[in-house]
């Protein structure tokens, strides 16, 4: 497979991950969140796993990685200020972080 096949396929998963989590949200947030919100966060979420070090941690007895959510919200609202993105309230990036993590375990990823 290309390189250009695998960015391809990227994002096709980005889509539908962005298309799980807009079905994911409250009905009330549902209008809150454009799609370039969304993948603007999405990335950030990828960013997050791959500079925090958490991908590397040794899975407990049942073979789950701890993954703390709220240090993920975090972590956007801090990138997204310094990137002048949105504003964001932290509540409402719990939601689109916990549907990411659902479009993972709904895929078969551990989360």
């Amino acid at each position: 497979m290309s390189l250009e096949d695998d960015f391809l396929l990227e994002d096709e998963d980005d889509e539908r991950c962005v298309e799980f989590i807009k079905n994911y949200l409250p009905q009330d947030l549902k209008d809150k969140f454009s799609d370039d919100d969304l993948y603007y966060m999405l990335d950030l979420i990828v960013e997050y796993y791959t500079t925090s070090g958490c991908l590397d941690a040794q899975p407990d007895e049942e073979g789950y990685i701890n993954i703390d959510q709220d240090e993920i919200v975090s972590y956007i609202m801090k990138e997204a200020q310094k990137d002048g993105m949105g504003p964001f309230e932290a509540d409402d990036v719990f939601f689109v972080v916990q549907g990411e993590m659902e479009y993972g375990n709904s895929l078969g990823q551990v989360d």
